[in-house]
């Protein structure tokens, strides 16, 4: 891991600071974890969304890629699957098939069966392109957790997880009075 050559100005601690000092009743300790998790998930959003579209995909476009390949050979998924493996609507996924079978990368079959039944489908083209860019964007990833050591991103990992999980809990609790 190369140390930094510069210290980095932290700007959530000044926004603490700030804070502190306009309104020193507040407890902001919430933003010493969200607002730098909000800011590394900008940083980490545009570095993936230019990696992707270097490959003329969108991040959309990758993300059904991603869970037909995952899906396993013949790697064919309806829009119903695709929009229960959690992307979107199934009107959304339908959206994203068009651009990615105009593009070649998949193509849609009706089920033998079933001609109500629609499936999309990786080409092969479509499954080289996928396992390209995935390669590509988990090397990318790596880059971006090369300065925690691997027990680091264990513990963030399980930390990340319970953040969630209290996060959904969250929902669950009515809001403190002011």
């Amino acid at each position: 891991m190369a140390a930094r050559k510069t210290a980095r100005r932290d700007a959530v601690a000044a926004v603490i600071e700030d804070w502190a000092r306009e309104r020193p009743e507040l407890d902001t300790s919430p933003l010493e974890v969200l607002a730098r998790l909000h800011r590394s998930f900008l940083r980490y959003s545009t570095r993936l969304t230019t990696s992707i579209e270097r490959h003329g995909l969108s991040v959309a476009g990758f993300d059904v890629l991603t869970a037909l390949r995952r899906s396993g050979a013949p790697y064919r998924l309806t829009a119903g699957q695709l929009a229960d493996s959690g992307l979107v609507s199934s009107a959304g996924v339908t959206l994203r098939m068009d651009r990615l079978e105009k593009d070649g990368l998949i193509v849609r079959e009706r089920d033998a069966e079933d001609r109500r039944v629609v499936y999309s489908r990786l080409t092969e083209k479509g499954l080289a392109t996928v396992d390209e860019v995935f390669a590509e964007h988990l090397d990318n990833e790596r880059r971006m957790l090369g300065e925690l050591s691997p027990p680091e991103r264990r513990q963030l990992a399980r930390l990340l997880r319970k953040l969630e999980d209290s996060i959904l809990a969250s929902d669950d609790e009515p809001p403190s009075a002011p």
